[in-house]
């Protein structure tokens, strides 16, 4: 199935006979198997006699090989799978199994079970998005943890910067934003003791080639196909990606994040905005001053300025339903 949709992901028509041949099946048989893939992956094709089978859209499938030879040569390996329930629930099981691996990419074409912050479900149509997760293994002492996911979030955000997405930045903590809609997402995920030797997984979703109309997500979103027009190269993105975090990491290893305060600010979208902070039933208003050396983010409130961290924040603009 997996070869076929290798076949159909340009988006042009392709005979019967073609793809029964890559089926094993026979011409008059496609159309069954062409239905079972279309319910299993939820990937609309299109039969007109006379012309063959397309999809409705085209895609960009990962190129595990390419992804593989590029991540080799950072001294990474990778994973490349056609469908996992998560791909951070994956890297976190084979780094127990397979510890000298790391660093450790895995990537999936779909995820059954994906994951956002506070346990919201993160939308992962096959082949439209990036669903990625590196694997670490580091020792506390001597890889601060404070701050991580905003220093991974200026990997994010050059990537995008660097493919020309209009308007985009950052919101405290884990949000990258593209004319004020989400497009990217950042879940970080620790296994071991943070004070010692452990295990970190840095979970990345970016929405790539997903247009409108096709997921229903519960906040405003975008993608780069929506924001650029044209369909998205995802292996490409994926070697561009990596090679960001890699710099962005050891820059966050070497110096901390206290070295790249300046910077995240410079793009945080919200910088001097009035917002409202909810943590559980407690709501606290106010209008945000930057972050500190550690990455809390620091408001004022009423006058007094209070620093802010942890993972079940969630931070919206005051005017914001």
């Amino acid at each position: 199935m997996q070869k076929v949709l290798q076949m159909l992901q340009d988006g042009e028509f392709h005979s019967g006979e073609a793809l029964g041949s890559v089926l094993g099946v026979s011409r008059a048989a496609v159309w069954k198997r062409l239905q079972h893939i279309e319910r299993e992956f939820g990937v609309p094709i299109f039969r007109v006699p006379g012309r063959g089978y397309r999809l409705e859209s085209p895609l960009s499938l990962l190129n595990s090989d390419a992804i593989k030879a590029g991540l080799e040569s950072q001294g990474w390996t990778s994973s490349v799978l056609d469908s996992v329930d998560s791909t951070n629930a994956e890297a976190m099981r084979q780094i127990a199994s397979q510890p000298e691996v790391l660093p450790l990419v895995v990537l999936a074409e779909v995820q059954s079970a994906g994951r956002g912050r506070r346990g919201r479900t993160w939308v992962s149509p096959y082949g439209e998005n990036l669903y990625y997760s590196l694997g670490l293994s580091i020792d506390g002492g001597d890889f601060p943890l404070v701050g991580l996911s905003l220093s991974v979030g200026l990997a994010v955000h050059a990537v995008l910067r660097d493919l020309g997405c209009a308007d985009v930045g950052l919101k405290w903590p884990n949000d990258v934003l593209a004319g004020g809609r989400k497009i990217a997402g950042i879940l970080i995920e620790i296994a071991g003791d943070p004070a010692g030797s452990c295990q970190v997984v840095i979970g990345i979703g970016i929405n790539v080639n997903m247009r409108s109309g096709e997921a229903e997500i519960d906040q405003p979103w975008t993608s780069l196909r929506n924001d650029r027009g044209v369909l998205i190269d995802r292996s490409a993105l994926v070697l561009s990606l990596s090679r960001q975090l890699a710099r962005y990491l050891d820059l966050h290893c070497c110096e901390g994040f206290a070295a790249l305060q300046g910077e995240w600010e410079s793009v945080h979208l919200w910088q001097g905005a009035a917002v409202t902070l909810v943590s559980g039933l407690q709501r606290i208003e106010g209008r945000v001053l930057g972050i500190d050396k550690q990455g809390a983010l620091r408001l004022d409130v009423m006058g007094e300025e209070r620093q802010f961290s942890g993972g079940e924040l969630s931070l919206r603009l005051r005017n914001d339903s």
